[in-house]
């Protein structure tokens, strides 16, 4: 059996390098003009408050668009765009359409045809990852013939990369990502994200890495130009080589470690064959996992300001993606609100695993998951409780208040607007480019 071909290439054009990376990986020798071809990127993320810094964290525009116009000149003429973005109001539709027409998806339907779809518009369909779990994926692409899988080369603070594989969880309705957080260790987060592909048609990944994030998936990790490329028509080699890239054995990464394994591959590169630009001359050290201080009860930069009086535990695979939106704004208002004096004994716990500290004087619960895993523990002292799915504003700031910890309530009015002060780091450096986010 042939392996797999990979090709890494440096970005260096609009158009030609995307056309490359295409030929040289071979990778849509299973498309016909006949097929119906379903575009997965990752827009993980976005808001209609502010400009934010979408380098690393979005797949460029620029890709989308090179893609799209080498299908269409392949003859294919049944292509869509597909996505399930994350807002931080769940019933909000209209953010995801703000972010489409944003970055140019609604200028290729004009140009190309394309159909453009929000993935949690559109129907569902029950599919069983094993024997025991069903996920509830977007029927679209299950009735596509191909699909062109295109997320952004990054790290990620729970599965320490999010690349084709991982991409694919915003794919599935709400109720399924959150069930991806399982608290059962032999079916974790890495063990539910290792069986996505599975159950996707076949098709192509392009991992988009002109921009890299260090501590991803979003907007408040560091920021790189890194310019690659890397394709294929398997999913599982091209995220073993972008593994590798950002600094990772493949093995060293648990979701890609348990699809090779679960579909008798290597968790090496020796099982695939490489071509393109020697993975030595772009690899890079990126790291995933945000600094807290040694026993994980503090992040290392409130340590350093010298807070004292809360543990705010490290966060663990079990909090899902709406709390994990939510952590680091409670984080910001957090150290904003120290003043030099010792908080009243106060743990935070979020996820659905953690357990009271025996002793410790107030515990607060973030969440509806850890509220019911908790609300009858014997070891906690008083609990104050913040029982929302996902946890509102109002009630963050009424429990911070219970243990005397008083949060500015404009960082919660405003939260839409905070990834905008992220962007002022990237201020008029050239390489962040942000025509590489429009049509044009």
């Amino acid at each position: 059996m042939a392996k797999p071909k990979v090709a890494v290439i440096r970005y260096e054009e609009p158009y030609e390098s995307v056309r490359k990376a295409v030929e040289l990986s071979r990778g849509l020798e299973g498309v016909s003009s006949r097929s119906r071809v379903f575009i997965k990127p990752n827009v993980v993320f976005w808001t209609r408050s502010t400009l934010f810094p979408k380098y690393g964290v979005i797949t460029t525009s620029r890709v989308v668009q090179d893609m799209v116009r080498i299908l269409r000149e392949r003859g294919v003429e049944d292509i869509t765009i597909g996505e399930g973005g994350v807002v931080f109001d769940p019933k909000d539709k209209e953010t995801s359409w703000h972010a489409f027409e944003s970055l140019g998806y609604n200028e290729l339907k004009k140009r190309y045809g394309v159909k453009v779809i929000n993935v949690h518009e559109r129907p569902f369909q029950k599919i069983n990852l094993d024997s025991e779990i069903t996920v509830n994926v977007n029927t679209d692409i299950l009735e596509s013939d191909f699909v062109v899988n295109i997320p952004v080369l990054k790290t990620h603070a729970q599965t320490k990369v999010s690349l084709g594989i991982k991409n694919l969880k915003g794919l599935l309705d709400i109720n399924s990502r959150k069930k991806c957080h399982s608290i059962d260790p032999g079916k974790d987060l890495h063990y539910m994200v290792s069986k996505l592909s599975d159950c996707i048609p076949p098709g192509f990944t392009l991992l988009d890495g002109i921009f890299t994030n260090e501590r991803g998936p979003a907007f408040d990790g560091k920021m790189r130009r890194s310019n690659i490329l890397v394709a294929s028509s398997d999913t599982l080699s091209a995220d073993k080589v972008g593994a590798r890239l950002l600094g990772y054995e493949p093995s060293d990464v648990p979701h890609i470690a348990l699809a090779a394994t679960g579909s008798g591959r290597t968790t090496d590169l020796s099982d695939l064959e490489l071509s393109g630009v020697p993975l030595e001359e772009l690899a890079l050290k990126l790291e995933y996992s945000f600094p807290y201080n040694e026993d994980n009860s503090l992040p290392l930069p409130m340590k350093k300001m010298g807070i004292e009086g809360l543990s705010y535990w490290k966060y663990d695979l079990t909090m899902c993606t709406y709390c994990s939106l939510l952590t680091g704004i409670i984080l910001t208002a957090v150290a904003y609100a120290w003043k030099g004096v010792a908080w009243d004994d106060v743990e935070v716990l979020t996820g659905k695993l953690m357990k009271p500290t025996p002793g410790k004087k107030h515990s607060i619960l973030i969440g509806k998951c850890l509220y019911e895993a908790n609300k009858n523990h014997p070891d906690i002292g008083k609990m104050i409780t913040i029982k929302t799915c996902p946890p509102r504003p109002d009630a963050i700031l009424k429990a911070f208040q219970q243990v005397g910890i008083d949060l500015n309530p404009a960082v919660f009015e405003h939260m839409d607007q905070a990834p905008g002060f992220y962007l002022r780091k990237y201020e008029g450096k050239p390489e962040f480019d942000d025509s590489f986010f429009r049509v044009e």
